[in-house]
This record gives structure tokens, C-alpha cells and sequence, in this order.
């Protein structure tokens, strides 16, 4: 069994008009969100062995910032590929992880990651920015992923749902 999390990146700004998308930086809100998700990652005792993030400013801030806040010592490896991923893109990437990691994190884009999350479960889950998944896999090797594998979600988790609950505490 292996654990896969998947984690849009944190709201960007939009200040910069000149700005190209892929380098737009994430708003204070992004990185509160981001730090929110770390914290929960924290909770949940679901700190991955290995993070895969998109190129774009957006994902690799929110990929850090999350990563730091949850206790995550690794590599944080930025992929191009993720930039605007289709879910086979996903696929085909996560499939090559060849190090032992049994949780793996990738932080990327919609529409892709809320795609792929569709074909790994079979249910359509809103995923806004930040918005953070948990899908246990039934493989014993990362090689064994293919467009056909579905899992079992545990759990979506939005910024907004989780902010409410941290707040009724």
C-alpha cells in the first residue's frame, strides 16, 4: 500500500500584470493556506517522504512553506512537467519514483490535479487552492501506478474547512 497526497498550490497574486503565470508568487493568503496544510500533515502523521512539485513560483513557494511547517527534511524536487500537468502527466511522473517512499506529495494545478483525483477515486471533489487530498493506493511499488489504479480517499481538506475547525477549537 502506498500513499499518495495531493496538494494544489497556495491563491497567487494577480498584482503583476506583466508578470508571466509561471511566475506569478502566492498571496498572504496562499502561504497562510500553505502553513495551514503543513500543520495538518503534521497532525495527521502523514509527513511525506518525498515531494514533487511544479516549476511555477506558486506551487514550489507552496510546496516549501508547507513542507517546513509539516517537518518534512527532504528534497523538494521541482518538476516542469507539473507545470499545467493532464492527469496522465501526473501518472506517468509519480510512476517513476524510484526511491523506497512509501508517502509521496505532489503539489501542482487545476484542472489537472482535480482530474487525476477524479480517475484515481471515481468522484468528482471540488479542489480549490490549497486544497489538499489522501489517497491510499493499493500497490506495493510506485512503478505499479497506471492510469487504471484507483484508491481509496481518506480525506479532502480545504483552507477555508480546516481554518473553521482550527478556529472552534
Amino acid at each position: 500500500m502506498k500513499t499518495l497526497l495531493l496538494l494544489r498550490h497556495g491563491k497567487s497574486s494577480w498584482g503583476d500584470v506583466l508578470l508571466a503565470d509561471h511566475d506569478r508568487p502566492l498571496k498572504k493568503r496562499g502561504h497562510r493556506a500553505a502553513q495551514q496544510m503543513g500543520h495538518l500533515l503534521a497532525e495527521l502523521r502523514l509527513v511525506p517522504d518525498l515531494v514533487l512539485t511544479s516549476t511555477a513560483t506558486r506551487a514550489r513557494d507552496t510546496a516549501v512553506l508547507m513542507a517546513n511547517t509539516a517537518g518534512y527534511r527532504g528534497t523538494i524536487s521541482a518538476i516542469a512537467e507539473l507545470y499545467h500537468a493532464e492527469h496522465l502527466a501526473f501518472v506517468e511522473l509519480v510512476s517513476s519514483v524510484s526511491i523506497e517512499a512509501e508517502t509521496v506529495l505532489v503539489v501542482g494545478h487545476n484542472p489537472g490535479l482535480e482530474d487525476w483525483l477524479m480517475q484515481l477515486v471515481g468522484d468528482l471533489h471540488e479542489f480549490p487552492t490549497a486544497a489538499l487530498a489522501w489517497i491510499e493506493l493499493p500497490i506495493g511499488y510506485w512503478s505499479e501506478l497506471t492510469r487504471e489504479t484507483r484508491g481509496t480517499l481518506r480525506g479532502v481538506w480545504r483552507p477555508k474547512e480546516v481554518a473553521d475547525e482550527e478556529s472552534s477549537k
